[in-house]
């Protein structure tokens, strides 16, 4: 049986140091995806994340169960990424005025059992991954954290600090943005066909 998140923190707190790996195991991948997409530099986002894993190892004491541990442990990943991009000079974050039409979807295509339908659905993916990885940093990690993270507004709202209506607002201008990039991606590809 798998251990809760909650179970692993109290033996860490009791003094069973080791039991963090099983933590971080837990939540590297994640974390990782959701460093790169701020930072969009692999090696950055992995200094990033040994920081805030030592800072969480470090804050564990503190942490006070008002949230899940991944939720607080993400909020420690956001804050180092901002502040690694704040050293580098790049502004993580644009103001945007409130929009609260959050409606459009972005639609993957469904996967069959045809061979040729399972390629273009990876071609699809790495097609959304490039253009999320093309993204300004504050909108690749609203959207790292809605659709990878699977979290809802409240723990995005969380993890940035942003208000409802700002985190509704980046997440519908970030869709539009991938769906009008992968639109041109699909739009070109067929001109070259024409060609």
């Amino acid at each position: 049986m798998k251990n809760s998140d909650q179970d692993i923190i109290r033996r860490v707190l009791a003094g069973e140091q080791k039991a963090y790996a099983e933590l971080i195991d837990r939540h590297k991948e994640k974390a990782m995806t959701f460093a790169v997409r701020m930072l969009k530099n692999r090696f950055d986002a992995e200094e990033a994340l040994q920081d805030a894993f030592i800072r969480a190892f470090k804050a564990l004491p503190g942490f006070e169960w008002k949230s899940s541990f991944s939720t607080w442990f993400y909020r420690i990943v956001f804050n180092v990424c901002s502040t690694a991009l704040g050293k580098k000079g790049d502004t993580t974050f644009i103001s945007i005025q409130d929009e609260s039409d959050d409606r459009l979807s972005l639609e993957i295509p469904s996967t069959d059992d045809e061979p040729d339908v399972e390629f273009d659905q990876k071609e699809f993916s790495a097609i959304i991954r490039q253009e999320i990885e093309k993204m300004d940093a504050g909108y690749s990690a609203i959207l790292t954290m809605f659709f990878l993270q699977e979290m809802s507004y409240e723990e995005i709202m969380s993890v940035t600090g942003l208000p409802l209506g700002t985190v509704k607002n980046r997440l519908f201008r970030a869709r539009t943005q991938l769906r009008t990039a992968v639109l041109r991606h699909f739009s070109d590809e067929k001109m070259l066909e024409r060609i």
